[in-house]
């Protein structure tokens, strides 16, 4: 894929050498290709098509809130799997012909993105993704156009702000801390499916305002393009809000970001993601603070054990602990075993167990059905 000098996206023709069609007979000037482009209309009725399917359909806007800047993964089937099965081979950008972009052409795409939103405000957690955004933005656009907003409450890990808060200094933005009191909203505390749609709903119109008062030209929040696959209420308040994404626009996945931050001597580079504490509830179990506060005060002690990548899992009275595989049995022996029962007990928990299938991001989506989560985004 290319970028015209006017920013638009441009096709490569496919290579003819590497991907040669069986001969077909002679087209019928009437049949419509297999993926038509949009604006084109159906493929009359009645006439069997006998092009060969391309393999590079049109990209067409995921959504379009105030622009034409996002885009799907591809429109068809055909060119959809011949994706994925190039990112489960991970091989990136060797083959420009089907559309890929190298990791270097990436990231002229994301500051050529940056460069047209003008001044913008980043919603700014410290984390992987939207500190390598805060670092691109201000690289681009120079630090006076860029405003980091971070949000605190009961809600967000203590030590991920602080954290968060000296990176900010250290690359000269300005830091603006923001409270969106999540709790006072029975819709979140409810802690249905949807939940993160009504907290990222509260955070883009706090922001939104904020860059109104302050003369900033857009918002945007870090989400990547691997985002787009997972199960995320919050991205159709986004898509609502009319908010940007520019890591996802330019198709830097996770792991392209980690790569990037490791080229530029992030701190964030290799840290494991934290989303925020409510994300460690199940489904149903009311929000509170004091909730909250076990999940946190139990996180932090593990944390002094040693454990990087885990989650604390609430539900209700039963606490659920996720380590990777090869870190169970350090948990399950003496005197660590102990030491975690003593104190989580002590946080108010009855029953403390470990999930023997080990740690895995989303776990408690996992029991929501596709009806279920089809309606939540």
């Amino acid at each position: 894929m290319k970028i015209s000098p006017s920013g638009d996206f441009r096709e490569n023709k496919p290579n003819q050498t590497q991907f040669q069609s069986t001969p077909n007979p002679p087209k019928d000037p009437e049949a419509r290709p297999a993926c038509p482009e949009p604006g084109r209309g159906e493929r009359s009725r009645g006439k069997k098509n006998r092009s060969p399917r391309p393999l590079i359909d049109r990209i067409k806007p995921l959504y379009k809130p105030a622009n034409d800047q996002y885009y799907s993964r591809l429109d068809c089937r055909c060119s959809s799997m011949v994706e994925h099965s190039f990112r489960k081979a991970e091989v990136e950008g060797s083959t420009p012909s089907i559309g890929f972009m190298n990791l270097q052409e990436k990231h002229n795409l994301l500051q050529e993105i940056l460069k047209k939103l003008g001044k913008v405000v980043v919603a700014y957690s410290g984390g992987v993704d939207s500190t390598f955004l805060l670092k691109a933005a201000v690289d681009t656009l120079g630090a006076e156009n860029v405003l980091a907003c971070t949000s605190v409450g009961v809600t967000e890990p203590t030590w991920q702000f602080e954290r968060a808060a000296e990176f900010a200094r250290s690359i000269g933005v300005e830091l603006q801390v923001v409270d969106t009191d999540e709790l006072a909203d029975p819709k979140f505390t409810a802690n249905k499916a949807d939940r993160c749609f009504h907290c990222k709903s509260h955070l883009c119109k706090t922001l939104l305002d904020i860059a109104r008062h302050r003369g900033f030209d857009n918002v945007v929040f870090g989400a990547n393009y691997d985002d787009l696959d997972d199960f995320r209420p919050g991205n159709r308040a986004m898509k609502i809000f009319g908010i940007r994404s520019p890591l996802a626009e330019a198709k830097l996945t996770k792991d392209d970001i980690r790569q990037l931050s490791r080229q530029v001597n992030l701190p964030t580079a290799d840290i494991p993601a934290s989303p925020c504490l409510a994300s460690r509830m199940s489904y149903g179990l009311e929000i509170t603070e004091q909730r909250l506060k076990q999940i946190e005060e139990a996180e932090d002690f593990l944390r002094t054990l040693g454990l990087v990548e885990f989650r604390v899992r609430h539900h209700d009275t039963i606490v659920r602990i996720e380590v990777n595989p090869k870190d169970i049995e350090r948990i399950t022996t003496e005197p660590a075993r102990s030491q975690i029962v003593e104190k989580l007990k002590s946080l108010g928990f009855k029953f403390v167990t470990v999930d023997l299938q080990g740690f895995r991001s989303g776990s408690l989506n996992e029991p929501l059905s596709e009806e279920e989560k089809r309606r939540s985004l």
